[in-house]
């Protein structure tokens, strides 16, 4: 007996305890009655921009390397990396005394060939010369002024002039050093000209044209972004990375740039009108995905839709809601299929002026 009383008092106990209340999770949950508060927006096909950033490297839009062109010892090289230069300086000089001393030789052939000349041709008017020896004679000649051509040609090559106004950015070689033909001695750009070359997928690159507008941003300097315009589009796609390479020109060149420096260039592409909806406003369950739509009465329903592309924030329906209908984009805290709704507020879509970023 003594032990049936001590288990009735302990069921006793457990039950003054559960009466008493227990965890919030035992407790059966509380549902309210009333309409659930939601924001909605009205969803319509709406003109839709994306913007694409891609990177590269500033180069010269003109760069040009200086080679000698007759082998010599430099004589003459003022110029030094960053020493600006104007159309038609004087770059390099070679030791031109063996060019110089071979025109002369040239010259006095092409004397002496002339004077062989006449000769034949008197001889020939009184019959003392033949027609064969006046012709070797022209034949002479022809070969001394060529002579004398090619000594003028190497002379003038042994004087490097600039070919245009820019800067010298690379100097390979100093004065004393001898060079053979075809050494690489100096560079010189034109740095008020820059370009910029990024790969573009192929998708888009049949979108851009040249002289189209563009954005590019110089991680070098504080401001920007700049404009810029598509100088050329590459004919050829990568078969591997399907990207063609676009080239940007930077005009006029900001403050600051230089051949090197890391650009972004900004696109803007046209994506059409599209229907499309925050990603907030998405929900998925065991069949798919979800919208709630709140019809005329206030009823919110659970409708079934299709997402197509992704946009930044926003993300595309195929099917499943139609213009000017309205969805749920917040307050889905005790929200199910039939539940009437308060609209606490409306709006609409983002303005599609506002491109979307997409990488």
């Amino acid at each position: 007996m003594p032990a049936l009383r001590s288990l009735a008092l302990w069921a006793t106990a457990l039950w003054a305890l559960a009466g008493c209340g227990g965890p919030a999770s035992e407790t059966p949950a509380q549902h309210t009655t009333g309409p659930v508060p939601v924001t909605v927006i009205t969803v319509a096909h709406r003109p839709l921009s994306t913007r694409h950033t891609v990177a590269g490297t500033l180069q010269a839009v003109h760069r040009v390397e200086i080679y000698n062109q007759v082998e010599g010892l430099i004589l003459e090289l003022p110029y030094h990396e960053g020493d600006p230069v104007h159309e038609g300086a004087l770059l390099v000089r070679l030791d031109d005394r063996v060019i110089r001393a071979q025109l002369l030789k040239a010259q006095a052939q092409r004397r002496q060939a002339e004077l062989d000349l006449s000769r034949q041709i008197r001889l020939l008017k009184n019959n003392a010369a033949s027609e064969d020896e006046v012709a070797q004679a022209r034949t002479a000649l022809e070969l001394a002024r060529a002579d004398e051509a090619l000594q003028r040609t190497l002379l003038d090559r042994a004087l490097i002039h600039a070919p245009f106004t820019g800067v010298i950015n690379e100097r390979l070689k100093e004065p004393g050093d001898v060079v053979p033909v075809h050494t690489h001695i100096l560079s010189l750009l034109d740095p008020t000209g820059l370009l910029v070359s990024v790969p573009v997928s192929e998708l888009r690159l049949a979108r851009l044209h040249k002289g189209e507008a563009v954005t590019v941003r110089i991680d070098a300097l504080p401001t920007g972004p700049f404009p810029g315009t598509v100088l050329r589009v590459h004919p050829t796609i990568d078969p591997e990375t399907r990207q063609g390479i676009l080239e940007i020109a930077l005009r006029p060149v900001p403050e600051g740039a230089m051949p090197g420096q890391l650009a972004r260039v900004e696109m803007v592409f046209d994506a059409g009108a599209r229907l499309t909806v925050p990603l907030a406003a998405l929900g998925y369950d065991r069949v798919g995905p979800y919208v709630y739509r709140v019809d005329p009465e206030g009823v919110a329903r659970r409708v079934r839709v299709a997402p197509g592309a992704q946009f930044g924030e926003r993300i595309e329906i195929l099917s499943g809601l139609h213009d000017g209908e309205h969805i749920v984009v917040s307050g889905f805290v005790d929200l199910r299929d039939g539940r009437k709704v308060e609209i606490a507020a409306a709006g609409h879509p983002a303005a599609s002026a506002t491109p979307v970023d997409l990488q």
